[in-house]
Formats: structure tokens, sequence, C-alpha cells
């Protein structure tokens, strides 16, 4: 029960949170550091940074143009919420990608030069006040009517993992399952 994709995205909140001996394949993992409690130490990062650089693992830096430049990550992660424009020279060196709940926010990603967008939720969630999920043919549908890539995130969980060999789509994101069950990443081919 193993899952194939090209490139697999976790979020994590610190840098505490992941233990990266657990990344076994190079050139396939994507790290988003998205931390909006409080501010680490750079150094931290940096250090951070070094032992993504080691394993292959590239590193976004979520909503921070000034953190992501510092610590030398190779992108930078727009969230949904963020409806900043960035026209920073700097941004010539940094990947963009970004988050999305619906097609207005696809188009504004495209206008944020956005290469892959994180299509938000794939699956039912647990959470509060968020009952509508897509299911896997409405994504589908949806990732052939545009010419970006999406990537699917929400309610993946362990049990359902098996369901992501049909999505139309060469990646997927996990947000809460790393934080659950770290060891769901040795599943992940």
């Amino acid at each position: 029960m193993f899952i194939s994709k090209n490139n697999y995205y976790l979020y994590i909140e610190n840098t505490q949170t992941l233990n990266l001996s657990l990344i076994n394949k190079r050139n396939k993992f994507i790290i988003i550091y998205r931390n909006t409690h409080k501010q680490e130490n750079i150094q931290r990062l940096k250090w951070f940074r070094r032992e993504c650089n080691k394993r292959a693992i590239k590193f976004y830096v979520a909503n921070d143009l000034n953190t992501a430049i510092k610590c030398k990550a190779d992108g930078l992660y727009i969230s949904s919420h963020n409806k900043k424009y960035y026209n920073n020279g700097s941004l010539n060196t940094l990947k963009i990608m970004g988050s999305a709940h619906n097609l207005k926010e696809i188009q504004q990603k495209k206008m944020q030069r956005c290469k892959d967008i994180v299509f938000s939720r794939l699956f039912k969630t647990n959470y509060l006040n968020k009952s509508s999920f897509l299911g896997v043919v409405k994504f589908n549908l949806k990732k052939i009517s545009f010419n970006t890539e999406l990537v699917p995130l929400g309610g993946i969980r362990y049990n359902n993992l098996n369901s992501l060999k049909i999505v139309k789509s060469d990646s997927f994101a996990l947000l809460s399952e790393v934080k659950k069950k770290p060891a769901i990443i040795r599943r992940l081919f």
C-alpha cells in the first residue's frame, strides 16, 4: 500500500516537528515552512535548510520573502489569504507556489506568478465549519480545465492514500497527517 508520485509537499510549523531522517527518497520531497505563531530563530532555519540540502529536499518559506531570502530557500509559498504581489528582483531565483480554495483564488494565484497551486480540500476533513470538499472526480475535472499544476491537499489520511492513485496530479500535500503519524512518510515513494 504505497503511493508513487513525483513530488510530496509536507507542511511544517516549526523545524522540530519533522524528523528528516524519515525521508529516504531524494528529489521528491518539498517542505513548506509556515510559522504563524512565533518567530523562529533565523540561524535555526539556516541550519534546517542546510540539512534539507544535504538530503536533496526542497525548502519553501510561507508568506515571508525576507526570511526566504535570508535562509536561501528554494521558493516562496503564498497562502490563499495573501493577496500581495511580489515584484522583488530576488524572485527570479525563487520558485513561487500558492494555495487556493476556489476558482477565484486560482486565478489570483496565476496572476501572482505561482507555478504550482495547492488546491484544498480533496477529502472530507474534521475541521469545524469546513464541511465542503471536492472529491477525486471534481478535482480531476478542475485540473483539466486549468493549465496550472494543481496539488491536492486536505483530508488525506492513512486510510485513503490508495484513492490518490486515481487523482490526476503528479504530487500531493500533507498537513495534519504528518503531525499525527510521522511514519506515513515511509509509505510515500
